[in-house]
């Protein structure tokens, strides 16, 4: 068995049998990740809606959803229990369609078993939802066709895959050109040492597979997407002290990011932009990230690459651009990626997870 297959046959043991609710993690990442800002009815009106019996079995981190979901073909990269997926599935509405894709056998039959209950409750006439088995680093071979979703979204399940690299390449090629990844995930404030990532207890938690933060940058930039964009972050405490002696000096973070799948060879130029207020849920002002705010009717400059991403993805209808005749100049120094730490924006916020979890107890 290679060292891949050992790690998920270990993570597939943890969570598919080991683990019966969030409650039996080791760290806060599962209960309380914080949004920098509340959450739009519609998203908590539909996780409300979500079975108990789902959402008891859900391992997330975050709080991976963006605007503008429907009609959109959505696929959730270790869907789990489906936690996610039924929300989505209503967010995306009867012209949009869910797919949850996940390793783990056990979390496959439970997310199955309440298609009905789900499309019933919605309101939809046919389900506009499925669940498959399978890798995220093979999702050709589960079924998934490249060039054919809108958006890619997972929560807190790359901090489990042992080949980051490949998973983040098979995102890419499966989204249309325009088309996001959004997702949430676990970091590390440095890099994970090897010893870390061969105890099957850290692995299993995602300590032991938490990439350094720096390290997305450089990997989502090796297999064709922009730069990140940071949404949210919040500090992950570590409850077990078994665990967080491991742990030594590493600290965690649960940060939001969205990527995006721009044209090959797109030019980049400055533009300046301005926000219609026609997203749903946002007529006053678009949040589009930690460092982009929209105001409607407010004019904004925008580096090259943000202009390319409104430009090209599901939101250009929403935005007035105004493209510079000249392209973007580049600099020879070494591009600065503070804004994009999650730690700094956690601390920033103050949105420590120790403030609402079990560590009260």
């Amino acid at each position: 068995m290679s060292a891949c297959e050992d790690v998920r046959e270990n993570v597939k043991k943890y969570y598919g049998s080991r683990l019966e609710s969030s409650g039996d993690l080791q760290t806060s990442a599962a209960s309380c990740s914080l949004s920098c800002r509340p959450m739009p009815r519609s998203v908590t009106d539909a996780l409300s809606l979500v079975h108990p019996e789902v959402t008891k079995r859900f391992f997330g981190c975050g709080l991976p959803f963006p605007a503008k979901l429907e009609g959109c073909r959505v696929l959730d990269l270790g869907s789990g229990s489906g936690r996610d997926c039924y929300a989505f599935s209503k967010l995306v509405g009867p012209s949009g369609h869910v797919t949850g894709v996940d390793m783990t056998e056990e979390l496959i039959t439970v997310s199955r078993q309440y298609i009905e209950y789900h499309q019933k409750k919605f309101g939809h006439e046919k389900p506009n939802i499925t669940f498959v088995q399978g890798y995220m680093e093979k999702l050709n071979e589960a079924g998934v066709q490249n060039d054919s979703m809108d958006v890619v979204l997972s929560n807190c399940v790359l901090c489990l895959c042992p080949d980051k690299r490949a998973a983040l390449q098979q995102a890419y090629n499966v989204l249309k050109e325009g088309g996001e990844m959004y997702y949430s995930d676990m970091y590390a404030s440095k890099v994970v040492p090897d010893h870390m990532k061969e105890d099957a207890a850290l692995w299993g938690e995602g300590m032991g597979g938490s990439l350094f933060w720096q390290d997305l940058i450089s990997l989502a930039h090796s297999v064709g997407f922009s730069t990140p964009c940071l949404v949210s972050a919040s500090q992950i405490a570590i409850y077990n002290c078994e665990l967080k002696a491991k742990a030594g000096d590493i600290s965690y973070a649960s940060g939001t990011y969205r990527l995006f799948k721009l044209p090959k060879g797109s030019v980049m130029s400055e533009a300046t932009v301005t926000y219609r207020g026609t997203v749903a849920e946002f007529p006053d002002q678009l949040d589009f990230d930690s460092s982009h705010c929209f105001k409607k009717d407010v004019a904004v400059e925008v580096n090259g690459e943000m202009a390319a991403i409104l430009q090209r993805s599901r939101f250009f209808s929403d935005f007035k651009i105004q493209i510079s005749d000249l392209p973007e100049s580049s600099s020879a120094s070494t591009p600065q990626y503070c804004h994009l730490n999650p730690f700094l924006l956690a601390d920033k916020l103050g949105s420590s997870v120790t403030q609402c979890s079990k560590t009260s107890k």
